[in-house]
């Protein structure tokens, strides 16, 4: 059966996409482009070997942006009908004869060219409902099978699965598609011993199903939920720390808005004018990649129609740029990154990285141990949203991880409070790791020895 959008075919979808962008025109739009996305996603989550969460969605809708006069008026729909497009258009009239905002407004013409990048899985939906019931299944029984002390697992134990879609198309000649797929697993083991509880998260990303490594991901939430059994707050004092490939993903994931163009014109980024200067240790290279293979975000256009490409944000310790769409770029009389976003096809255009990470090196986790010496490595940190300042780059995280002694993972620490500065974090860096993971999607990093930082314990 063909594949329907709110029971329209492709075919179908085409023809509403012509009718309403005639409409606009001949409705007194001087320009239009319609914006639309579109996701199913797929979900099995198990408890006991029987599947306790389980859904199958179909969400998105279509947005009409179009200029009059200069001002961009906006409406949106999940109807697809002759209603509809007598509704966006004369919505799109009114919005935009409200608008008050003096900033030039964008509709794009297109690049002259666009990378084909492999985003979808090589099976359809990255396997079957079955099989993804079977691999949840697995992935539980395993995890309860590797060591006695874990006998139950936390909340939402599974595989979740998505299919995005986003086609713009411009009465300026604009017309794209770009799909893709994802699929993830987690599993988060509880260990008890007498009244001693400790868990662990496990996530992996892929395209399809079988690239996901049951065993491995299994493996280490186990031996992880296990060893925490026995942390507790180390000596308060100034640390050596390296901050795992997740702690410094999420550390990473809260600050990313300070390369943002769009903060730093609003005076929300201290990186303001300060592309071309040294703002990190040398070596040290931050990537924005939509062209990465396998990457979460990996896409050829932004929400704007813009070809992407990817880029250095830091270069050898040095700003190279920060990340722009076309309203931005404008402004600092630059040309746009590729980084419009939007966080749905109902939301305005904003800036956001695609596949962000630090460029990894050559050791991995033990041998950075094994250079610092002694220290603390900090596997998970807590209170993100509270706890740190975008702007200032001030933190203080609740944290868990472990000692280093003589070079060697020692014993496992938590309840300690981590605190520093990430601008501070940047320029203090004195190795990156080869383990490059990512742990939330788009936001990655391998492991980092950023240095000595405050930690509050006992």
């Amino acid at each position: 059966m063909p594949e329907q959008y709110n029971g329209l075919v492709p075919d179908a979808m085409d023809a509403f996409i012509g009718k309403l962008l005639a409409a606009a025109k001949s409705g007194g739009i001087d320009r239009a482009e319609a914006y639309l996305r579109r996701t199913r996603s797929f979900q099995a989550f198990v408890e006991n070997g029987e599947v306790s969460e389980y859904g199958v969605n179909s969400a998105g809708g279509l947005a009409l942006r179009g200029l009059v006069g200069g001002k961009m008026g906006t409406a949106y729909t999940e109807a697809f009908d002759e209603d509809a497009v007598e509704m966006l258009v004369s919505r799109a009239l009114e919005s935009a004869s409200l608008i008050e905002d003096p900033d030039e407004q964008f509709l794009f013409e297109g690049s002259p060219s666009y990378a084909r990048l492999d985003t979808l899985a090589r099976s359809p939906g990255g396997g079957t409902v079955e099989e993804k019931i079977r691999f949840a299944r697995d992935l539980e029984k395993l995890a309860l099978s590797l060591d006695p002390l874990v006998t139950k697992l936390g909340y939402q134990n599974g595989v979740e699965s998505t299919h995005t879609e986003v086609r713009i198309v411009g009465t300026n000649g604009l017309n794209l598609r770009h799909e893709a797929d994802g699929i993830g697993a987690v599993v988060m083991p509880v260990a008890r011993r007498g009244e001693r509880t400790s868990d662990a998260f496990g996530l992996r990303l892929a395209r399809d199903l079988s690239d996901l490594p049951m065993e491995a991901m299994a493996r280490e939430a186990v031996a992880e939920a296990v060893y925490m059994l026995d942390a507790a707050p180390c000596e308060s004092g100034s640390y050596e720390v390296i901050f795992r490939y997740d702690a410094m993903s999420s550390l990473l994931m809260t600050f990313q808005g300070i390369f943002s163009a769009e903060n730093a014109q609003k005076g929300l980024s201290l990186l303001k004018g300060k592309v071309g200067e040294t703002i990190a240790a040398p070596g040290v290279t931050l990537l924005d990649d939509p062209h990465r293979e396998g990457g979460a975000h990996t896409r050829p256009f932004d929400d704007e129609g813009v070809a992407t490409f990817p880029k250095n944000v830091i270069d050898d310790g040095r700003l190279g740029t920060l990340l722009h769409n076309l309203k931005t770029a404008k402004k600092d009389g630059v040309a746009s990154t590729g980084n419009a976003a939007k966080g749905s096809y109902a939301a305005t255009v904003r800036v956001a990285p695609t596949n962000f990470y630090f460029k990894p090196g050559v050791d991995g986790l033990d041998a950075l141990c094994g250079r610092m010496g002694e220290g603390l490595v900090i596997t998970d940190l807590a209170g993100t949203h509270s706890g740190a300042n975008d702007i200032s780059g001030e933190f203080s995280l609740l944290s868990k991880g472990y000692r280093v002694r003589g070079g060697k993972k020692a014993e496992p620490v938590e309840q300690i409070t981590v605190a520093g500065n990430f601008f501070d974090v940047l320029k203090n860096i004195r190795a990156v790791g080869a383990d490059l993971t990512f742990p939330f999607g788009g936001t990655g990093s391998p492991s980092v020895w950023v240095g000595r930082l405050s930690v509050a314990g006992k």
